[in-house]
């Protein structure tokens, strides 16, 4: 990317029947978001005009065939299907799932051929997105396969960071999942991700005990004395700065979170409760360890309020603001390290 390009923000629309298309059209609604990038929706030119005259949004669009065609300064709907789709707000069906799919679809090849710099996933529904060309739990899996790397949840804030060690898991399986092959891929990928992409040098991390008072010395489950403990042990002596695991229940309430750059929580409920207690609405979910930079809201769907004007995009332009931001961060530390790189290679 040349100096001074603006990034082009790549959009799949989601789920149609939720409020994923109202809060992308209220985020750039806001001109001055122009200003930050170059917004690229795909979706279908007819789709965007039904949904703006339906929740009266006042926003102009460029439709363009390929995200090539992306225009400074204008919205942009990249045209993936031509035909008219029946909108039902509020309804889980079908036919919402399979144009989901093919929005995510263009847009992670959008992606891959540089045509869009970060892409920013509006809302899908898990269940009715499902096909034979998507059995994935979520977005993460399917942008893990599509863009290669080893994928991690991480929900950040300014001032708080979650990351998962399983995520889309069910609880009974949770502890057969984490072994300790697990717990160092995943704390590496926090690591380098806080680093290249938020700037911190040398990030301080605090991992999550897998069973009630992780274990209250093996009373409650045997796993963190012989698994977690001995793990965090290792990567510690590797030169890490990892702390736990730390007793769940008491370790946000306690506002022990605060003296971290990063919380690893065990499970998905154990990390995503208290962070959407503390920051919803303000939260983003960043997809940390791809070769390419995606971010979404911490919301879903919300069908109770499709079509109402009802939904709040806040967490929608913030995921915008987060994806742009790392994107810069991620290209500033891959020029620092190669210029770190030619020095050293001079002096050998």
């Amino acid at each position: 990317m040349k100096s001074g390009d603006k990034i082009k923000v790549g959009i799949s629309i989601g789920d149609l029947n939720g409020i994923g298309s109202e809060i992308v059209l209220k985020t750039f609604e806001d001109i001055r978001m122009m200003e930050l990038c170059t917004p690229v929706v795909f979706a279908s030119a007819k789709t965007i005009t039904f949904i703006k005259k339906k929740l009266k949004i006042d926003i102009a669009f460029q439709g363009i065939e390929e995200a090539s065609q992306a225009i400074d300064n204008k919205f942009n709907v990249v045209n993936v299907w031509k035909e008219n789709v029946n909108i039902h707000f509020g309804e889980e069906t079908p036919e919402a799932g399979k144009y989901a799919f093919l929005s995510l679809q263009a847009a992670t090849g959008a992606l891959k051929k540089g045509y869009i710099d970060v892409l920013v996933t509006a809302p899908i529904n898990k269940h009715n997105i499902q096909s034979e060309e998507f059995q994935f739990p979520g977005h993460t899996d399917y942008l893990a396969k599509e863009l290669g790397g080893n994928s991690l949840m991480f929900m950040i804030t300014d001032t708080l960071k979650v990351g998962l060690l399983t995520d889309h898991v069910a609880v009974k399986d949770v502890a057969a999942n984490i072994t300790p092959q697990l717990i160092e891929k995943k704390i590496g990928i926090i690591s380098k991700t806080l680093q290249q992409d938020f700037r911190i040098d040398q990030p301080k991390i605090a991992v999550l005990g897998i069973n009630p008072h992780s274990g209250d010395n093996g009373v409650i489950g045997k796993e963190d004395e012989e698994i977690m403990k001995p793990t965090l042990e290792k990567i510690r002596n590797s030169g890490k700065l990892v702390f736990g695991p730390y007793s769940a229940d008491s370790f946000f309430g306690s506002g022990n979170y605060k003296n971290f750059d990063a919380i690893v929580a065990a499970y998905h409920d154990q990390g995503l409760i208290p962070f959407k207690t503390l920051s919803f609405g303000n939260g983003v979910n960043f997809t940390a360890g791809l070769s390419k930079v995606r971010t979404s809201p911490d919301h879903g769907t919300a069908y109770e309020i499709a079509g109402k004007d009802l939904a709040d995009h806040h967490s929608f332009k913030e995921a915008v603001f987060r994806g742009i931001d790392i994107f810069r961060s991620r290209e500033e530390y891959e020029e620092l390290t190669q210029n770190v790189l030619k020095k050293q290679g001079k002096k050998i």
